[in-house]
């Protein structure tokens, strides 16, 4: 019996492989080429293909795909076979260093935002060697970036790329000004928790919402949800550890470091964690495991949701982001040491979070931005739409020191000066977890809590990276100016106490589901972008594109392009979702309630032309709410489908978005409370599809 050692990355084309199976110069030129970003050398590159293709033959692979990763959010790719002609008839397994560094897939229909016309079709995918290639059901994946022809960014890795290596550069900096000169780079790591939902595959075919939307329009909620706190970290079912165990096997086989396995708050809602790694590889890793979890799920008579709402009246799906600082040498820049040199340190990159999540609140909450999302946001169970950030009682109490001057009780010393006097040892774990947070430090990392479960997490850690990157920059510009030890002293404490007291609004310790907390960050001037559409507006601020050419993330034609891309597909979405319960409404749930009532009707006619002497109030009433409900419900069918035509003239996609978000979602809701109404009046087996607690409590 194979154990997991004798698996894990057994499909990856991994570092170990690499040493094993290519020459030592040709090795150490792709090492070279991994660390440093260069172009390999087209001979190097030859002899990597040949070496990647035979071990993929070796291990059953037939095909190989540049897998690339669009702006819709999911990846794609597009296979060719390994084999060539000769002139016997026969043929040979080829694959060349030119096959391996690029390709030219078509990317006339993949979202541009205007980047280029549907007609330019020219598109190309680059190898990007600092994620490892892996093979899928007997195809090899060459990890890639994908750009249009005239070399516009068309996808969400090369902006990742881009962004790992402003941070790395700029927080380099800020260590050799501690005087550690054998960091050579500083790695941004990151773990995303992955929740989901799994439901039984019989139902799910019978609910055309799940279908073509991911969540149900329709549904009351059950009699019984998560009001017992009784599945959270409860016993794991047998068909739900079948799942958990093949999926683990396979994501081991791809490298995919899973960990963590546990039922979540909500019936049939699950979650599962790896163990951190360099952002690029989490990334591709956290893609795949969406997809994997998608096909294993298949295969045991499943479907797994990884939509952010897929039930309004239970808890919904995120996917927390871990994110951190740790330098090649080891070193985590955001764990607080025992030193004076240590806790200086930890306090510059502390504050340079700070800052950045307070100046650039508009970015975090665009980087989350989904429709799907904009259902979880501020509910009960996911942190609010407002940005804040969670540090805990003693850190924030530290923080308050160092700005005021004033002692701090822990503190051995009478006063906090920085450089001079040591930070109070605090563990790790120094405060307790802050569910409520959308920002929380949780020791030694930021858990970002904002994104949904269906999002690639490079949205979020573009933004990450890329705001602290630009402080810390401004940080090492002071910093580097400074002409002695004591005048960096003095530099760095001004640097920051400023920061907390010009800062410090945006850190909040309380509960954010509270109106109060609501209240409070308004006084504060904090922003409220509680939709998309709000949030969107903000993306092409002078101040954004700024940012994101100043450390050459985006262009600003490239920064237009994804407002637009995703004003696009909020618009289709709510357009979809809109569509599809106008069609359910009315297909199956009005006539439903019309051949209830007449049901109904029949029974108080059968009573009165048999004479029977008994009351009909029970048939009577149900009859009367059931045809009043009727009415009022092809009423809004008819209202949601005006609604959607008024939409669907409306040119300007800032403009539609909103239109769409202020009345069709309006008129989305009245249908549904109608439809719901109807539900509650109807026997299961004459209602047209599962309720709640069939979909819920199905596995």
């Amino acid at each position: 019996m194979s154990t997991i050692s004798d698996i894990f990355a057994s499909m990856v084309f991994n570092d170990s492989v690499m040493r094993e199976r290519l020459p030592k110069e040709t090795y150490k030129a792709l090492r070279k080429t991994m660390s440093e970003g260069k172009t390999l050398p087209g001979d190097i590159a030859g002899i990597v293909a040949n070496a990647m293709k035979d071990w993929a033959i070796e291990k059953g692979a037939t095909h190989f795909t540049h897998w690339f990763q669009p702006m819709t959010g999911i990846t794609a790719e597009k296979h060719d076979s390994f084999i060539s002609p000769v002139d016997d008839g026969h043929v040979i397994m080829e694959f060349s260093g030119k096959e391996l560094v690029k390709g030219e897939p078509d990317a006339s229909s993949f979202p541009s935002g205007g980047l280029r016309a549907t007609f330019e079709a020219r598109g190309y995918t680059a190898w990007d060697p600092t994620s490892y290639a892996f093979i899928r059901e007997k195809t090899l994946c060459i990890p890639t970036v994908f750009c249009s022809f005239g070399g516009e960014a068309l996808d969400k890795k090369t902006p990742l790329l881009k962004s790992i290596e402003a941070i790395n550069k700029q927080a380099t900096r800020i260590v050799r000004l501690f005087g550690v000169t054998n960091v050579k780079q500083v790695n941004v790591t990151v773990g995303a928790e992955q929740e989901y939902f799994l439901i039984d595959n019989e139902v799910y075919k019978q609910r055309r919402d799940l279908i073509f939307t991911g969540r149900t329009l329709f549904g009351n909620r059950p009699p019984k949800a998560q009001e017992l706190d009784d599945h959270y970290f409860g016993s794991i079912k047998p068909r739900v550890k079948d799942y958990m165990d093949t999926l683990n096997e396979e994501l081991w086989k791809l490298g995919i470091l899973a960990k963590t396995e546990h039922n979540e708050a909500a019936p049939a809602q699950h979650e599962l964690a790896p163990i951190f790694t360099d952002t690029n590889k989490a990334t591709d890793h956290n893609q795949i495991t969406m997809d994997v979890m998608k096909k294993v799920a298949q295969s045991k008579g499943l479907v797994c949701l990884l939509h952010e709402k897929p039930f309004s009246s239970v808890a919904g799906s995120g996917k927390h982001n871990n994110w951190s600082l740790c330098t090649d040498t080891g070193v985590n820049l955001l764990e607080p040491g025992s030193s004076p040199f240590e806790n200086a340190q930890f306090l510059l990159f502390l504050c340079a979070v700070i800052k950045a999540v307070d100046l650039n609140q508009d970015l975090l909450r665009i980087s989350v931005a989904t429709p799907g999302n904009d259902h979880r946001l501020g509910a009960a169970e996911a942190p609010p739409a407002i940005i804040s950030m969670f540090l805990g009682t003693e850190l924030t109490d530290i923080l308050t020191a160092i700005e005021t001057g004033k002692t701090y009780d822990g503190a051995k010393s009478s006063y906090m000066e920085i450089g001079v006097h040591t930070l109070p040892n605090f563990p790790k774990d120094n405060t307790d977890r802050n569910r409520t947070s959308p920002f929380a430090f949780t020791g030694n990392k930021f858990e970002f809590r904002m994104p949904g479960s269906s999002l690639s997490i490079s949205g979020p850690n573009i933004i990450l990276n890329t705001i602290v990157a630009d402080v810390l920059m401004e940080f090492a510009d002071k910093l580097e100016r400074t002409k002695d030890a004591e005048d960096f002293k003095a530099e760095l404490n001004d640097i920051i106490k400023t920061t907390i007291k010009k800062h410090k609004r945006i850190i909040f310790n309380g509960n954010g589901y509270t109106q109060e907390w609501r209240d409070e960050a308004k006084k504060r001037g904090l922003l409220d972008l509680p939709s998309t559409p709000d949030a969107l507006s903000h993306y092409t601020d002078k101040k954004n594109i700024e940012l994101f050419a100043r450390h050459n993330i985006f262009t600003a034609a490239e920064v237009h392009s994804r407002k637009e891309i995703l004003l696009e597909n909020y618009c289709k979405v709510i357009t979809i979702e809109a569509a599809t319960m106008v069609e359910m409404a009315q297909k199956d749930i009005l006539p439903a309630a019309l051949r209830y009532t007449k049901e109904l009707c029949n029974m108080i006619n059968a009573k009165d032309s048999c004479k029977i002497e008994l009351p009909c109030r029970a048939e009577q009433t149900l009859a009367t709410q059931l045809a009043t409900l009727s009415d009022e419900l092809h009423d809004a069918i008819i209202r949601l489908e005006c609604k959607l035509k008024e939409a669907s003239v409306i040119i300007a996609i800032d403009k539609k978005a909103e239109f769409l978000r202020d009345q069709v979602k309006e008129h989305m809701a009245i249908l549904r409370e109608k439809a719901d109404n109807i539900e509650l009046l109807i026997p299961c087996n004459c209602y047209p599809y599962p309720d709640y607690g069939t979909l819920l409590f199905s596995v």
